[in-house]
């Protein structure tokens, strides 16, 4: 099994796989999970976040868009219980780099989809 901090996970993750991923699976991981996904997306976006923290975010995604992972997806809520696990532990590690507008912009798109 790779792991999800592993460089050869970069080429797993894209940016329309996150989008249709998180959207399909947004109302099961509730709001705080799924604002956890769009911190570390958004992280990835920000020059100011060293090359490191980037990879350590992009593995955590593509270990959400992958299909095949430790707790097979496709057994909903369950499934994606690993994945909730590797994207906080993912956002422990970069904590420190995380800029408060990153934090506000994954926030507001969190609201647009589930409300205020």
């Amino acid at each position: 099994m790779t792991s999800p901090t592993d460089p050869d996970m970069e080429k797993h993750y894209t940016d329309d796989g996150f989008w249709h991923k998180v959207r399909r699976v947004a109302k099961v991981i509730g709001r705080e999970a799924t604002e956890k996904a769009l911190v570390l997306y958004y992280a990835m976006q920000d020059p100011e976040v060293p090359a490191w923290a980037k990879r350590v975010a992009m593995g955590a995604l593509a270990y959400l868009i992958l299909p095949i992972d430790v707790i097979p997806d496709i057994l909903l809520p369950f499934g994606l219980t690993d994945d909730i696990g590797v994207m906080a532990v993912a956002l422990t590690q970069i904590a420190i780099h995380v800029s408060a507008a990153t934090k506000t912009k994954a926030a507001d798109k969190a609201s647009e989809w589930f409300g205020k």
